[in-house]
């Protein structure tokens, strides 16, 4: 693989000098600059051999670095060459801070602008102007090299029906076309895939875990819209389904679109961090202002309809089901002493999840890690060259999920493997304090999730401890698993938690080289009843439903309202999972009764 990759860069250098290119920037995102991408987008592996979720590598004429943040250091040092490129912080030593230390004054670094956002070229421009360098808009050298690269995804998307939407497609855009008229535009860029997937009612399956069709589109002030997506994708009943008032176009149409849209309307509203630059400069070249706001999807989507929560509701009782089969199978691994690895860990997982018709992928990649892997809080088994043993007396950490026709799960559970160590047991209980104590909090409206988040902190700040990893992400309605714009962390967030909104719950403690510990359920933000209340309040309820390893409790440091709550919890488990277990499977029926059991 490295003198593939060797060849691939004197490629991209030859590419350059033709250009008179002194430097080019290659990230991991692709034109719809989504979370994921279809193999044919792989811009980054193609060019390093880095296969991980974040990154960029910088070429310049002698010299080549990569660029990751703290999930993928180790990853990168085992699939990037070193003779190659030289490796770097993505976060503490920022690509283009390393390019401008590294070029002369007046040099021309290229990008390919629909790789980036609007936010990010203009940090970028304002930095190379300010460091006396030219920033050059370019075709992609490695789409212009990459002879074998895979066919974009072809497949037809699927009609989402309207009883699990909650609302039509005709609904939503009006909805959506009221808030563009509101912001005095005349139309809106919609070009993030889970945006146009929800405005539209459409699920597809372009890209692992994410159910989207990928294209774009233009919607105006009047609720008509304009779609840029391959013909081939375009599922049957599209024009009924949507209601009309959707005009399809194929997707290499969308830069005549662009220039089009410049003659009928003044101002467009696009997101500068949503859509990518390419796209935007376009507008602007034909003379468009462009309101800069927030992709006019993002909240409503967040916000779960009735209809949209009965599906999270019922997703996750079929979920808790695959689990509950995967932890009862596990412990019985443990005591035949057969224990599994992780990659066996995660097949069985996946395994038992699509047992239900419904579960038609998993909502990420499995994270099934074994004692000291668990301390890397982004572990991957399929990026070690063998996946590690789970071990007795140690602990076993498993965050997974499934995409349901009708619903998103997110879980993660960490499991005694027979005896663990006292310290894992104290750390596993003031992680899971943390997340009761989120769980349980009442919060006023206009509460954000970044004043929520040392709830579940507290106690392990309280022993000099803490996690470095955000507390709750949003998540979608078979959609994203990551789904903003809420969110519950220590970093900024000033969007209000608002009821509809569905959240992580994941505090976790990370020892280095030892072991990792993560609790994580999802939560759904709902209106609080409390009578004398001054004004509106909100809680949480939960959807997630499988035991909590007791065995890993230190039950000395549970109050008694926390003893209450695992109680309780574990008793509506048990009443959610037991009707669905087969009168067969008396094993895994005997492993529930007994992991839900009072403490």
């Amino acid at each position: 693989m490295s003198q593939v990759i060797a060849q691939r860069l004197q490629q991209v250098r030859a590419f350059m000098q033709e250009k008179n290119l002194d430097a080019f920037i290659i990230p991991r995102a692709d034109e719809y600059l989504g979370e994921y991408v279809p193999a044919c987008n792989e811009r980054l592996f193609w060019v390093s051999g880095f296969t991980g979720s974040a990154g960029a590598a910088v070429i310049l004429a002698d010299k080549a670095a990569i660029f990751v943040d703290g999930r993928y250091t180790v990853q990168a040092r085992l699939q990037v060459d070193s003779q190659l490129f030289s490796f770097h912080h993505l976060i503490e030593e920022p690509y283009l801070f390393w390019a401008c230390q590294n070029l002369h004054k007046n040099s021309r670094i290229g990008i390919d602008s629909r790789t980036f956002s609007l936010s990010q070229y203009r940090n970028i421009k304002g930095l190379t102007d300010h460091q006396h360098l030219e920033l050059v808009e370019s075709e992609n050298p490695v789409d212009m090299l990459w002879h074998d690269r895979p066919a974009p995804p072809s497949n037809v998307a699927t009609l989402m029906p309207n009883d699990w939407a909650g609302q039509t497609s005709s609904e939503k855009r009006q909805q959506i076309a009221t808030q563009i008229r509101h912001s005095d535009a005349q139309a809106a860029l919609i070009t993030a895939p889970d945006s146009i997937a929800w405005l539209l009612n459409i699920r597809g399956s372009d890209i692992p875990y994410l159910p989207v069709a990928l294209s774009y589109s233009i919607l105006f002030a009047d609720g008509t819209m304009n779609w840029y997506i391959n013909p081939q994708k375009i599922p049957q009943g599209l024009v009924e389904h949507v209601g009309g008032g959707v005009t399809t176009y194929p997707e290499e149409d969308f830069e005549q679109g662009l220039r089009e849209l410049g003659k009928t309307c003044h101002k467009v509203l696009a997101d500068p961090s949503s859509s990518n630059a390419w796209s935007q400069l376009r507008l602007i070249e034909n003379g468009v202002q462009l309101v800069e706001l927030a992709d006019p999807c993002l909240l409503p989507k967040a916000m779960k309809n009735a209809s949209e929560l009965k599906g999270a509701h019922e997703a996750h009782r079929r979920d808790a089901l695959a689990e509950v089969r995967f932890l009862a199978w596990l412990d019985q691994c443990a005591q035949q002493n057969k224990l599994p690895d992780e990659a066996q860990a995660a097949d069985k997982l996946q395994h038992l999840r699509y047992l239900d018709k419904d579960c038609v992928d998993l909502s990420f990649a499995t994270i099934s890690a074994a004692a000291s892997n668990a301390a890397m809080c982004h572990y991957n088994h399929q990026n070690a060259d063998v996946p590690a043993p789970l071990l007795m007396n140690s602990s076993y950490l498993v965050d997974s999920g499934g995409q349901y026709r009708f619903g998103t799960t997110d879980i993660t559970r960490t499991v005694a493997l027979g005896t663990p160590p006292q310290e894992t047991k104290e750390r596993f209980t003031l992680v899971l304090k943390g997340m009761i104590a989120l769980t349980k909090a009442r919060f006023p409206k206009g509460t954000t999730g970044t004043q929520l988040d040392a709830l579940a902190r507290q106690y392990l700040w309280q022993q000099g401890l803490d996690f470095d990893h955000g507390t709750g992400h949003g998540v979608g309605h078979f959609l994203s698993v990551h789904e903003g714009p809420q969110r519950i962390s220590k970093a900024l967030n000033d969007i209000a938690l608002e009821p509809g909104m569905i959240t992580s719950n994941e505090p976790g403690f990370y020892k280095e080289n030892e072991y990792g510990i993560r609790c994580e359920n999802l939560l759904v933000v709902e209106k609080a009843d409390l009578p004398d209340a001054d004004r509106p309040f909100y809680q949480f309820a939960t959807l997630t439903y499988v035991p909590f390893d007791k065995r890993l409790m230190q039950t000395s440091l549970l109050t008694d309202d926390e003893r209450t709550w695992i109680n309780e919890y574990h008793q509506q488990v048990l009443r959610l999972v037991k009707p669905q277990i087969p009168e067969d499977e008396t094993d895994v029926l005997n492993w529930l009764v007994e992991a839900t059991s009072a403490l």
